[in-house]
C-alpha cells in the first residue's frame, strides 16, 4: 500500500474497520489492524510510515480498552448472591472478545512495539488511566458520597457494616476486569501489577474518608463486640457455658475489613486502645469503693485479666490472624478457632502488671475517702496499693495526688481543727500500714503539721484531748476522743522514736534508709500518733503553757486519782525536758500532798464533828503553790457562817503544822455538795461555791419552820449582791443556775425578783376549767425557761482565768498611765505610747503594737477615745 492509499483509508476506513471505535479527541492519521503478537511486531523497522500506522494501531487499541474497562455512571449494585451476579454481568462486568483481549495485550505488553516506544509515560500507561478511572472518577462521585452520608447518619457503633458493604462492592467490581482480563496477560509481571493496584485502591480508601470519624466508628464498633465478650456487667468469674468464641457477625465483618485492606495495622491499633479503655472502665466499675479487710480484689482482677480480658484479645486476634485472604484454609466462616496458643505467658504476666497499676491508680484516686472512712474498715484499699508503691514513680504519684487533694478537700479556712486532727491521725495510722519505713508519712504529712501550727486553737484541742477520758467524751465538744484513745494504748510513755538508730550496733534488723527518703527523713522504729501530734510545735513554750492551763483545772476539779494526768506529764518530759514542765511537777505535787495535809488537819482540829458531837460540813482544802500555778480566779464574797467557821478552825490548823506558811482562801474555786428539802422534793447538786452561797440566802430562819406555798422566800438581785458582798455577774449566775434546776422561779409581777418553787406545777392531769388551762399553760413556760437556764448554766465555770482575762486586768492598770500621758502630752501615735508604756510602766509594759490597739480600739468603740490622723487623744 502506497503513502498515498494509508493516509486514504485513514480518512476513509475500509467497511471492516467501521465497527472499531475511535476515540473522538484522538485524530486518526493511518489504519491498520492490531499485531497478532508481540514476535510479529518486533520485526517491525520503525521508519516513519510505519511510525504513523504504529500510532494508528496504539490509538485504537487503547480507545478498545478504555471503552471496556470504563464503569457506568452510577451507584454500584449488591455484589453478593446468584442475582446480584448476573446484574453485574450485565452493565458492570462486560463480556470480553478476542479484539479486546488482544488490545489490551499490545497495551501492557512489555514487547510491543507501542509499550516500548512509552515505556515511561504515564499517561499511556493503561493501569494508570485505570485507576485514575476508578479513584478521580467512580469512587469520588459515586461511592465515597454515600459512605460520608452513612457516617454522618448512622450511629457509629452500626456503621461499619454498611461502610464495608460499600467498600466491599467497589472493591470487587474495581478488581473484576483486572483479576479476570488484565493480569493473565501480564505474563511474569501479574502479581507485582495485582499488589500495586491494590495498594493504591487502599490507600484511596483509607485517606479519601474522614480518618477521624473512620476511627471512631471502628473504636465503636470493637468496644460494642469485646464488651459484649467480656460480659463485664454480668459475672466476675464465667464458667465453660460462659466462654464463648467471636460471634459470627463480627468475624465475617474483621474478615471482610482485612480482605478490602483496612484492616490489620490500623484495627490492631484501635483495637488495643478499646481493649486498655474496657480494662480501665471494669477496674473502676467492679472494685471503686471495695475497701474491706482482706482484700481480695487484686487475685480476682489477676483471673479476670487470665480468664475473660486475655481470652478476648487472643480471638480476635486469631480472627485477623486466619482472615481467607491470607489462609484460603479459613474459607468456612463457622470454623471455631483455637486460641489456646496466641498469647504467651509473657503477655499474660504484662497485661497483669498493667491491670495492676490502674488498680493501684484508682486507689491513688481514692486515697483520700480511704483515709477519711479509716475507721470503717478500708484497709483493704492500703493492701492493693501495697502493691502498686513498688517503684519511686508510683510512690511520687501517690504523694503528688494525695497533697493535691489535701489542699483542695481539707485544708481550708472553713474546716474545723477538730476534723483536720482526727484525719491526721487517720493519715497516721494508713500510712503505717501502707509504707512502715514511713517516707510517704513524712512527705504527706508536712502540709498537714505546717497548716496546724498556723491554727491558734491547735495546742488547746490537743492538750485537752491528752487529758480528756475517751469514756467520758460527748459528741460535739472539741476534744478529740481519738487522741484520748491513742493516749490510753501507750503503755510506754517515754519511749520515743529513736533519732540515733544508725549508732545502735546491736540491731540486727538494720536497714539503710529508702532511696526516695528526703534530706529531713528521720526513721522511726514505730510510728506513734501521740509522739506526732505533740512534735507538731518546733516551740515548747506555747504547748507547756496550755499544758498547764488544762492541767490546773483538771487537778482543781476532779477529786480521783491522777494516774493519767502522771503518765501524761512523764511524756511530755521525755520530749520537752523536766526543765520545761517542773511548774506542772509542782501543780502535781500539791494536788497529792494536800490529800494527806488535809487528813492531818481535820484529824488535829477534829473538823468532823462540833463540841456536843454532832456531824459538821465536811471542809477539805487543796493547798496550791500560787507562785506555780496560773493565774487563778479570786472572786471573794460571803459564805455561810457555819462554813465561815470552819474555815478558821482549818487555817488555825494549817498555820499550826505549817508554821511559816499562811492560807489564803480562794473560795471561787470550790466545789460544794447541796442537799435540799422542799415541800414535794428533794434535791442534792454539786455546784460552785457562789452557787451554794445565793441558794443559802434564800434559806428562811423563822419560826413557822421555812418558807410555804403560800410565802414562798422571795430575793431580788440587789439585795443578794449586798448580802453576800458578790459581783452581780456571779449573782446573776447563780439564780440562773437554780432556776434551771427548778428550785426558783422569776417572779411574773416584780423584775429580777426570785422565789422559791416549794412544789413543781403539774401539767400532766386532764385540765377542763379555764383556770386548769391557764395554770398548765404557766407551767409549760416555767418549764421552758428551767430548760433554757440550765442549758446556759450547764458547762463547768473555769478555775483558771484565761489570758484574755489576764491580759484584760492588766490593760485596766495600764489604761491610767495612758490617760495620763494623752492628758499631758496631748495626742500621741501607737508607737510612742508603746515606747512611754515601756518606759514608765515598773517592770516594762509586756504587751506589743497589736495587742495595745486592740485595747485601744476597743476603747475608741466605747466613747472614751477618738483617732485622728494615726493619733489617740481624749475625747472632749
Amino acid at each position: 500500500m502506497t503513502a498515498y492509499d494509508k493516509i486514504f483509508a485513514a480518512v476513509f476506513p475500509p467497511p471492516s474497520e467501521n465497527s472499531l471505535p475511535t476515540p473522538k479527541a484522538t485524530p486518526l492519521v493511518g489504519t491498520g489492524g492490531f499485531e497478532a503478537s508481540a514476535e510479529a511486531q518486533t520485526t517491525i523497522d520503525w521508519d516513519p510510515q510505519d511510525s504513523a500506522t504504529e500510532q494508528i494501531q496504539w490509538e485504537r487499541a487503547w480507545h478498545t480498552a478504555t471503552t471496556f474497562l470504563s464503569l457506568p455512571n452510577a451507584e454500584l449494585p449488591p455484589v453478593h448472591g446468584p442475582s446480584n451476579r448476573d446484574r453485574l454481568r450485565g452493565r458492570w462486568w462486560k463480556p470480553c472478545t478476542p479484539d479486546i483481549l488482544s488490545a489490551i495485550s499490545y497495551l501492557i505488553s512489555p514487547d510491543s512495539r507501542g509499550r516500548r516506544s512509552r515505556r515511561n509515560q504515564k499517561q499511556f500507561d493503561l493501569m494508570h488511566w485505570y485507576f485514575e478511572e476508578v479513584g478521580l472518577r467512580h469512587y469520588v462521585h459515586f461511592v465515597r458520597p454515600s459512605i460520608l452520608k452513612t457516617l454522618k447518619e448512622d450511629d457509629f457503633a452500626h456503621a461499619i457494616p454498611n461502610v464495608v458493604t460499600y467498600l466491599e462492592r467497589a472493591y470487587i467490581v474495581y478488581l473484576h476486569n483486572l483479576q479476570d482480563h488484565v493480569y493473565p496477560l501480564c505474563q511474569n509481571q501479574a502479581e507485582e501489577q495485582r499488589r500495586l493496584f491494590m495498594s493504591k485502591l487502599t490507600g484511596l480508601f483509607t485517606y479519601s474518608l474522614p480518618q477521624r470519624s473512620v476511627n471512631d466508628m471502628l473504636r465503636e464498633f470493637l468496644r460494642e463486640r469485646a464488651e459484649n465478650m467480656l460480659q463485664a456487667n454480668s459475672k466476675l468469674y464465667a464458667t465453660a457455658e460462659d466462654e464463648r468464641c467471636v460471634d459470627e457477625h463480627t468475624r465475617n465483618v474483621l474478615w471482610r475489613l482485612q480482605d478490602i485492606g483496612l484492616g490489620d495495622a490500623r484495627i490492631r491499633k484501635i483495637f488495643a486502645e478499646v481493649m486498655s479503655e474496657l480494662l480501665s472502665k471494669y477496674i473502676e466499675r467492679a472494685f471503686t469503693g471495695q475497701w474491706q479487710s482482706h482484700s481480695y480484689v487484686s487475685a480476682k482482677l489477676r483471673y479476670w485479666v487470665e480468664n475473660r480480658f486475655t481470652r478476648t484479645i487472643a480471638e480476635v486476634l486469631a480472627v485477623l490472624n486466619t482472615s481467607p485472604s491470607k489462609n484460603p484454609t479459613y474459607k468456612n466462616k463457622s470454623t471455631i478457632i483455637d486460641t489456646e496458643d496466641e498469647i504467651s505467658l509473657a503477655d499474660l504476666g504484662k497485661w497483669q502488671e498493667i491491670a495492676i497499676n490502674r488498680l493501684g491508680a484508682l486507689r491513688t484516686e481514692e486515697l483520700f475517702d480511704v483515709v477519711v472512712q479509716w475507721d470503717n474498715d478500708s484497709k483493704g484499699a492500703i493492701e492493693d496499693l501495697k502493691r502498686y508503691v513498688t517503684t519511686t514513680a508510683a510512690r511520687t504519684h501517690l504523694t503528688d495526688v494525695f497533697s493535691d487533694a489535701l489542699g483542695r478537700r481539707l485544708l481550708q479556712p472553713g474546716a474545723a481543727t477538730t476534723e483536720i486532727l482526727r484525719f491526721y491521725i487517720s493519715v497516721i495510722h494508713a500510712f503505717a500500714v501502707l509504707d512502715p519505713k514511713g517516707v510517704l508519712l513524712d512527705r504527706v504529712a508536712k502540709p498537714i503539721r505546717r497548716y496546724l501550727r498556723d491554727r491558734d486553737d491547735t495546742v488547746a484541742i490537743v492538750v485537752a484531748s491528752l487529758l480528756a477520758d475517751a469514756k467520758d467524751l460527748s459528741p460535739g465538744t472539741d476534744v478529740l476522743r481519738e487522741i484520748a484513745t491513742e493516749m490510753e494504748k501507750s503503755t510506754n510513755p517515754g519511749a520515743q522514736d529513736d533519732d540515733d538508730g544508725d549508732l545502735d550496733f546491736d540491731d540486727m534488723e538494720w536497714m539503710p534508709d529508702p532511696v526516695d527518703a528526703g534530706p529531713e527523713y528521720k526513721k522511726s522504729k514505730r510510728l506513734d500518733v501521740i509522739g506526732s501530734l505533740i512534735s507538731l510545735f518546733e516551740s515548747n513554750e506555747a504547748f507547756v503553757k496550755q499544758f498547764q492551763q488544762v492541767l490546773g483545772e483538771r487537778l482543781l476539779k476532779q477529786q480521783k486519782d491522777f494516774e493519767k494526768e502522771i503518765r501524761v506529764l512523764e511524756l511530755l518530759k521525755a520530749r520537752f525536758g523536766e526543765a520545761s514542765l517542773q511548774a506542772c511537777e509542782v501543780m502535781l505535787r500539791d494536788i497529792l500532798d494536800s490529800r494527806r495535809v488535809d487528813a492531818v488537819i481535820r484529824n488535829e482540829e477534829n473538823l468532823a464533828m462540833n463540841a456536843t458531837g454532832e456531824p459538821l460540813a465536811a471542809v477539805h482544802a487543796r493547798i496550791l503553790s500560787h507562785l506555780f500555778w496560773p493565774s487563778l480566779h479570786s472572786e471573794s464574797f460571803s459564805l455561810p457562817p457555819e462554813i465561815s467557821a470552819l474555815q478558821a478552825r482549818y487555817e488555825r490548823g494549817f498555820e499550826t503544822l505549817k508554821q511559816s506558811r499562811k492560807l489564803t482562801w480562794l473560795n471561787a474555786l470550790g466545789q460544794v455538795t447541796v442537799h435540799l428539802e422542799l415541800e414535794d422534793r428533794t434535791l442534792t447538786e454539786v455546784v460552785q461555791t457562789w452557787q451554794a452561797s445565793v441558794i443559802y440566802a434564800f434559806q428562811d430562819d423563822d419560826d413557822n419552820g421555812g418558807s410555804s406555798k403560800s410565802n414562798p422566800v422571795a430575793k431580788t438581785v440587789t439585795q443578794l449582791t449586798t448580802e453576800l458582798s458578790m459581783s452581780t455577774a456571779l449573782v446573776c449566775n447563780g439564780l440562773t443556775f437554780w432556776v434551771g434546776k427548778l428550785v426558783l422561779r422569776p417572779s411574773s409581777t416584780q423584775p429580777d425578783t426570785y422565789h422559791v418553787l416549794e412544789t413543781l406545777p403539774s401539767s400532766a392531769h386532764h385540765q377542763s376549767t379555764s383556770s386548769q388551762r391557764t395554770a398548765s399553760s404557766s407551767a409549760q413556760q416555767l418549764l421552758t425557761a428551767a430548760a433554757a437556764a440550765d442549758a446556759a448554766t450547764s458547762a463547768p465555770a473555769p478555775a483558771l482565768r484565761s489570758d484574755e482575762d489576764v491580759m484584760r486586768e492588766k490593760m485596766d492598770v495600764f489604761w491610767q498611765f495612758v490617760v495620763g500621758m494623752l492628758t499631758n502630752q496631748g495626742a500621741m501615735p501607737l508607737a510612742r505610747i508603746v515606747m512611754m508604756l515601756k518606759v514608765v510602766v515598773p517592770g516594762g509594759f509586756p504587751f506589743g503594737n497589736e495587742e495595745l490597739k486592740a485595747f485601744l480600739e476597743a476603747r475608741v468603740r466605747e466613747g472614751r477615745l477618738e483617732v485622728a490622723g494615726g493619733c489617740y487623744r481624749i475625747k472632749a
